[in-house]
């Protein structure tokens, strides 16, 4: 009966998937945008596509909150739609990196 009770609660876990929109270009854009979302506690997946600029992200939200993913995606240097990355991180960036930045 325990195992029954501790498997139900794994179930009703607060998972959210979310849709972000990130700035970015190639590959390694996305290495970088996928790595900075899943240094957030509570997140399981993060899946940036290139061809939209969309990052879908699994998390737990009891652990996490979606502005903490977009702050953690903004201080390795891309944009989202609701953080700006720093100036100086984003012109450390590869050439090939360097997206056409959104007017805020």
């Amino acid at each position: 009966m325990f195992m029954f009770l501790i498997g139900s609660i794994s179930v009703f876990a607060q998972a959210k998937t979310e849709k972000i929109k990130v700035y970015g270009n190639c590959g390694m854009c996305q290495a970088r945008i996928e790595k900075a979302a899943k240094t957030v506690s509570g997140v399981t997946k993060a899946k940036w596509n290139s061809d939209n600029a969309m990052l879908t992200v699994t998390f737990d939200e009891s652990k996490a909150k979606i502005i903490d993913i977009h702050k953690a995606v903004a201080k390795v240097g891309h944009d989202t739609d609701l953080e700006k990355a720093d100036d100086a991180v984003y012109s450390a960036l590869h050439g090939c990196c360097q997206y056409n930045r959104p007017a805020k």
